[in-house]
């Protein structure tokens, strides 16, 4: 096992990893902008190291500074959260080449998977379903008008590095696709440096559904179970929860072991995650690769029974999946994620920095609060607005929504807007009860929830 870890990334996941680190017996070192420097990270590490200022590009994103501090520091390993680099091969690689160990994937399964439309690909030579779409990366407006034309609109241009809604845009017709275009590759170069797009098919109404794997250097390999990410907004995540309310043992099972195609076609190594849109007939089609550990972790946990950035960094120091010998195969009970994020649901969501003046944390079974807010905390304005993530557990579904009612009336953070309003809507409209949310979930249903 590692003696020092730096982490590279900020806010709740920032928190999370050390808490798992000093859980591990294991000394952590935290780096942060200036903007971060009274982050509850920083407070928690054992060190903390600034690199730079408060833009990305010139902190979270500055390779050279994090690799420093990292060597200065006689840290042996690095996690990069989720986010910022940690699907960048280039730092996976930089890692290697300053002889500090990533916990991740190598830089080679980062190229095959991590990126979008190499990972699509990969899937359609080993016979995975994909949805129709571009073979490579788009050249041009031209190229993607041609596609489109064939494909038949509504389309979907994507980033093809990175994640998270971010260089991703809709397109209704031939006459927005220029402007959609342009500004999906604009936002990709600005959010991973890499303004490569491709472009498919957009389905109508399916459900997200992705399957979380891991892999050892031991050639273990499984998956735990599927969530469901169909509560979205702009491709960013809402509300997930596990397992899906439309996914039966059966389609588990064959998500599952597709998956598991992919990852032993690339050599995986580390935690994973395989995104299919599943489609109103039970038919499910190969998305996206997530190489890191996802933000909705949590909900995988809470019905398997395991902890997976303990994991991720006990397979980064060798060490072979802790629970091979009860393997968490059928999920236990049903959990809920509610993002909350700094941000105003009655403004259209419009981000909401500012000072934390109180914060109160709920309580009770199959309560879990993942925050790196405090009272006196400021939420900065540069940063992405998750705040918080309130998971619930509970012995069926029944039971996590009840609990994700009182939690949600229990959770006050005062002095800023959060999403909390909106989520108490959510638990409470009857298509969510029912279990039949899809990716068309909020446009939808705007009137109730909004």
């Amino acid at each position: 096992m590692f003696e020092k870890v730096l982490v590279a990334n900020r806010g709740e996941v920032a928190v999370r990893i050390v808490r798992a680190l000093k859980e591990l017996n294991v000394r952590s070192v935290v780096v942060y902008s200036d903007a971060d420097e009274d982050t509850l990270a920083v407070r928690l590490a054992d060190e903390s190291v600034c690199i730079g200022p408060t833009q990305s590009k010139f902190s979270y994103l500055n390779i050279p500074a994090i690799i420093g501090a990292a060597t200065s520091r006689g840290a042996q390993a690095i996690h990069p959260g989720y986010g910022f680099l940690a699907e960048n091969a280039t730092f996976a690689q930089a890692c290697t080449d300053n002889g500090l160990v990533f916990i991740g994937p190598s830089p080679a399964a980062i190229d095959l998977m991590g990126n979008k439309n190499v990972a699509r690909e990969t899937m359609k030579r080993i016979g995975v379903p994909t949805v129709p779409g571009s073979d490579g990366t788009l050249a041009s407006v031209e190229e993607a008008l041609s596609l489109a034309n064939d494909v038949g609109y509504p389309v979907l241009i994507k980033a093809s590095a990175g994640g998270g809604g971010k260089g991703m845009r809709i397109v209704e017709s031939p006459d927005q696709l220029e402007a959609c275009f342009n500004a999906a590759k604009t936002e990709a170069g600005a959010a991973f440096g890499n303004d490569e797009v491709y472009l498919e098919k957009y389905l109508l109404r399916p459900r997200h559904i992705e399957i979380q794997v891991l892999a050892d250097t031991l050639g273990n390999a499984i998956h735990l179970c599927e969530r469901d990410c169909s509560i979205q907004r702009r491709h960013q995540k809402l509300v997930e929860e596990a397992p899906s309310p439309a996914v039966d043992d059966t389609l588990r099972e064959r998500m599952g072991e597709t998956a598991l195609l992919a990852v032993r076609e690339v050599s995986y190594v580390g935690a994973g995650t395989v995104e299919f849109l599943l489609d109103i007939n039970g038919s499910f089609y190969f998305m996206e690769m997530n190489t890191r550990i996802q933000v909705e972790h949590p909900i995988t946990e809470c019905i398997t029974g395991t902890d997976l950035i303990k994991e991720q960094i006990r397979i980064a120091a060798g060490e072979p999946i802790s629970f091979l010998h009860r393997m968490p195969c059928k999920p236990n009970g049903h959990a809920i994620e509610f993002r909350i994020n700094a941000e105003d649901p009655s403004n259209n969501f419009m981000p909401s920095p500012g000072l934390v003046s109180a914060l109160t944390v709920p309580g009770g079974p199959g309560v879990r609060l993942d925050t790196h807010l405090y009272s006196g905390y400021t939420v900065p304005p540069s940063y992405d607005s998750l705040v918080a993530k309130l998971v619930v557990w509970g012995a069926d579904r029944e039971e996590a929504i009840a609990r994700g009612r009182h939690a949600l009336d229990e959770l006050k953070i005062e002095g800023i807007k959060t999403t909390i309003p909106f989520h108490r809507k959510v638990v409470d409209e009857q298509d969510f009860i029912a279990g039949k949310a899809h990716t068309d979930y909020i446009p939808t249903h705007e009137q109730i929830l909004l």
